[in-house]
């Protein structure tokens, strides 16, 4: 490494937050990146540790190493490169991915660990800055067509891969805007939906084309997912019209509470709160927006969409925000020498928290409670492990005030009425039955009808996702070419 003492001269520096009332008044992104020097400082930090545990503790094995080292010398350029030879995006993982890397840095084991994330995000912010990233078009063309459908981050990674041998690549998204659930799931002051659109217009030129407001299938008629289609195509048109299809839609079937008062008026999932937001920060007008202003909020569910539930809230001007979380509350610091280098539970507090939000642990909701067919309060009890399992507490009943209640419980599987049409078989908990295999990787039951990421894995990170995309990408282009020259 550049300099071998590094990490014991160099403190950890975070990315910086602007103040919180400045950033509640805008949906922009606040986050203060690093600086060229304070970057190179700690690319320094990154030990010479022989086994770096980083690269297999990222799902899509960053070269993590290397580009701390090429920053350390200041060379941005080749930075770049060797990241773009493992992620497409990085501009989205250095923003919104939760590092797994980090929990698996070598340094972690008893010190601070690289600031992985944050070096991510400076060498694709300068990249784009100096005009380091460019298009890519293929040198020739294969006459292989292929459809993917959906236009998150799986599918997104794929098209530009396949789009870069040479295939003639169309996506397929139901919604008005590329992105999937990083346009209309991740709220702008995380990742502002530029960095899609940017990403688009270089897939563009290499060739892809994007169709938008395409349902392939048809939702059911009560169905809650956001859908923006103007126009149906059928599974039969695209198996007709293409080599290979790839499904790569999102885990977009949130998981309900169904218990007593469920059907009142402002009982919403997070998925019909947070798209509408985006909607309008993008310039469009909607009738009857779902809006927290001035209102009693409470967000059930304690992962990453409650806490996006959380901010986007106080940026409307709730009157308070309550997040309620099942699981008791985890330790301030995990047990490194029991879990590293594994992820690890501890208790993680979003910025969104920072904002103004009270956290209950172990705590679930027993019903929730109305007047003239809208919810006023909810019912809860606290929870607790025993024998195993969690059960309820007796006497610790308690009310809580609600004008507003948002579901953030996670997603049980993606839209099954996409697989079925299509026929693809499903596994147990409903998604895309698919091996990850080389030898015909994430390939389904039907013939030249492949599956990667949230719709094959289920609800999981953008960062999964990408990797899906990518290898799915090799299976496509092995299965139409017979061979692949695109990385696993």
């Amino acid at each position: 490494m550049g300099k071998i003492t590094g990490f014991m001269e160099y403190e950890r520096l975070e990315e910086g937050y602007k103040p919180v009332p400045e950033r509640l008044k805008h949906y922009k992104e606040f986050v203060i990146g690093l600086t060229a020097e304070q970057a190179r400082v700690q690319a320094a930090r990154c030990m010479d540790c022989g086994t770096p545990f980083c690269n297999s503790g990222c799902p899509v094995n960053n070269i993590i190493p290397d580009f701390n080292d090429l920053v350390f010398q200041n060379d941005w350029k080749n930075a770049i490169t060797v990241l773009h030879s493992t992620n497409n995006f990085p501009e989205f993982t250095g923003r919104i991915c939760p590092a797994p890397c980090e929990a698996a840095c070598t340094l972690n084991v008893n010190d601070d660990a690289v600031g992985i994330k944050s070096l991510e995000h400076a060498i694709i912010d300068r990249a784009w800055a100096e005009g380091w990233v460019q298009p890519q078009p293929p040198r020739h063309k294969t006459g292989k067509k292929v459809a993917v459908v959906g236009s998150g981050p799986a599918g997104m990674a794929a098209a530009q891969q396949l789009a870069r041998v040479g295939h003639d690549v169309t996506v397929f998204e139901k919604n008005d805007r590329v992105g999937g659930l990083l346009r209309y799931g991740i709220p702008d002051f995380k990742m502002e939906k530029s960095h899609i659109d940017r990403r688009v217009a270089q897939m563009q030129a290499e060739g892809v084309t994007f169709r938008t407001g395409v349902m392939v299938g048809a939702l059911p008629k009560d169905s809650k997912v956001t859908n923006w289609a103007k126009e149906t195509v059928s599974p039969e048109q695209l198996q007709k019209e293409f080599d290979a299809v790839l499904l790569t839609g999102g885990s977009e079937q949130s998981r309900d509470l169904p218990v007593s008062g469920r059907d009142l008026d402002g009982v919403h999932f997070a998925m019909e709160f947070l798209p509408q937001q985006n909607k309008v920060n993008a310039g469009d007008k909607l009738i009857g927006q779902l809006r927290a202003d001035g209102k009693h909020v409470i967000v059930i569910g304690g992962g990453d969409t409650g806490s996006d539930c959380v901010g986007t809230s106080n940026r409307h001007g709730a009157a308070s925000v309550t997040q309620f979380e099942v699981m008791p509350q985890p330790p301030e610091e995990e047990n490194k020498p029991l879990v590293w280098p594994y992820w690890p539970m501890k208790l993680r507090t979003s910025s969104s928290h920072e904002e103004g939000c009270t956290r209950e642990f172990a705590i679930s909701t027993k019903a929730f409670t109305g007047e003239k067919g809208k919810v006023t309060g909810l019912t809860t009890v606290h929870t607790e492990f025993k024998d195993g399992k969690l059960v309820e507490i007796p006497g610790t009943e308690k009310h809580y005030q609600a004008d507003l209640v948002l579901l953030a419980m996670g997603f049980v599987n993606p839209v099954a009425t996409v697989l079925d049409a299509f026929g693809v078989d499903k596994d147990a908990r409903g998604n895309a039955k698919a091996s990850t295999e080389f030898n015909g990787g994430y390939s389904t039951n039907v013939p030249k009808v492949f599956a990667a990421g949230d719709m094959r894995r289920g609800q999981s990170l953008v960062v999964w996702a990408i990797r899906e995309g990518r290898q799915a990408a090799r299976s496509v282009d092995e299965f139409l070419m017979g061979f692949s020259d695109l990385p696993r």
